[in-house]
């Protein structure tokens, strides 16, 4: 229900935005965020974004990743600069009306709505 685009390979210092469709919902009802995971590793909160548009960050991104939305085209974004070869990882999109989860960015929480991911590798 939701569908990522816009990972790829870059070198560090490199940057890359992903996108967020969803086949559906319509994004400014649900709080929204990004999670990465690695396999067989824990998913990781990235950024969220609540229904006002209030934005948050991991520590690991802050300063480097912003998240958007653009309710005209209901599309979220990840714009992601200076990235860094720990950045390489599987990143999701994720929904729901549990702002909570969301803004705290669970790490074992069932979203309501996830994507199937887009892979992004950093070299160094």
């Amino acid at each position: 229900q939701l569908v990522e685009s816009g990972g790829g390979s870059v070198q560090a210092g490199g940057s890359l935005r992903l996108s967020c469709v969803p086949s559906g919902p319509t994004l400014s009802k649900y709080c929204m965020g990004w999670f990465r995971q690695l396999p067989g590793k824990e998913r990781e909160g990235v950024a969220s974004l609540d229904k006002d548009g209030t934005p948050r960050y991991a520590d690991a991104v802050k300063g480097r990743f912003t998240i958007s939305r653009d309710n005209t085209t209901n599309t979220l974004y990840l714009q992601m600069d200076s990235l860094m070869p720990e950045d390489t990882a599987m990143y999701h999109c994720a929904g729901d009306h549990d702002c909570v989860t969301i803004a705290t960015m669970s790490s074992t929480y069932p979203f309501n709505y996830w994507g199937q991911g887009t892979q992004v590798t950093v070299s160094s």
